[in-house]
């Protein structure tokens, strides 16, 4: 259910109606937008339809959530939420964000290289793997607390955002103290354990679409994290399986305008692993923009013929920059910025 508040409704008037929903057993979840404050409540449907909500002082009326993700829906919020990413910057506004570096942090020397060059062509966010979910277990996965520390520091010198990802809800206290975002791979998005407990941080969450899963099963994940308090969600297409084997993944362009549609979340690209060619990488990322993505997540390496982990799919820092040059003048034509 949604309580829509009055205009002229007090704070000591939503505290009321908050107590008195927890007393109840519901869960409120409060979303202040700029003309109106509503009231989110999460439980049991048949207590739901026999409490009456309208009764309580300052409620404009009630209203049910139709879709089977509330917090996440249009319905409870209209507005296009803005997360705050941290040092200025943030996303779900009219400012494109570009996260870029390499799928794996492999060393001091190299991490500190490409952070450099992303950031000289326009990066803001500095992406790089400590913990990698690698399908052959004889595979290169990561240096876990030491690359850790080794992008934290990198990005503190030169002042970059940054996101790795989070395997395991062990790990997520860990992570969480080297990390700007946390990133929730394709292979964990319906990891609940682990969505609920990053739900429990504050910390912004980037919550890749699985591999094989419908936009509703998608939005079912983003609001595990929301149900637990953490409305800082940002929505990452990266491709999904199909019979073409061509690409590594199939981009589903068609996701961002839909999600825009039914979700007040913001949501991004990762052209690279729907791509799996480096070549593929630029005009997925021009056709994300033109589809009305809030961003782009971008796999960069200075020496993709050795690189431990997605070589094929990394840009070289000289491509990264010619790629970003063309999104200015996009974004230009789109309204938006870079």
């Amino acid at each position: 259910m949604i309580i829509v508040l009055r205009p002229d409704v007090t704070e000591d008037q939503i505290n009321h109606i908050i107590e008195r929903v927890k007393k109840l057993g519901l869960k409120p979840h409060i979303s202040k937008g700029v003309q109106r404050t509503i009231i989110g409540v999460i439980g049991p449907e048949d207590l739901l339809r026999i409490t009456p909500l309208e009764v309580f002082p300052g409620v404009e009326k009630v209203m049910p959530v139709l879709a089977p993700y509330k917090l996440v829906s249009r319905e409870f919020k209209s507005e296009d939420s803005v997360i705050d990413l941290g040092k200025g910057i943030k996303i779900g506004a009219k400012k494109i964000v570009v996260m870029a570096g390499p799928c794996a942090i492999e060393s001091y020397p190299m991490l500190y290289g490409i952070a450099q060059k992303v950031k000289e062509a326009g990066a803001v966010v500095l992406r790089g793997g400590a913990f990698k979910p690698r399908t052959s277990p004889y595979s290169f996965q990561g240096l876990g607390e030491e690359g850790l520390k080794y992008l934290k520091d990198i990005a503190e010198k030169l002042n970059l955002i940054t996101v790795t990802e989070v395997m395991d809800p062990r790990d997520v206290e860990l992570v969480a103290q080297y990390a700007d975002i946390l990133q929730i791979g394709a292979r964990n998005m319906q990891n609940f354990n682990l969505l609920k407990e990053v739900g429990a941080t504050r910390k912004p969450i980037l919550l890749k679409r699985g591999m094989s899963s419908t936009i509703k099963e998608w939005l079912m994940s983003a609001e595990y994290i929301l149900s637990e308090g953490n409305f800082n969600v940002i929505l990452c297409e990266r491709g999904i399986r199909t019979f073409e084997d061509f690409t590594r993944n199939t981009l589903d362009i068609s996701s961002i305008p839909i999600v825009e549609q039914l979700s007040h979340l913001p949501v991004i690209v990762d052209p690279s692993h729907a791509a799996g060619k480096w070549g593929l990488v630029a005009p997925l990322s021009k056709a994300a923009l033109a589809a009305g993505a809030d961003g782009l997540i971008v796999e960069v390496h200075s020496n993709p013929e050795e690189a431990l982990s997605d070589g094929n799919q990394s840009l070289l820092p000289e491509r990264f920059e010619e790629l970003m040059q063309q999104l200015r003048e996009l974004s230009k034509a789109l309204g938006r910025e870079l």
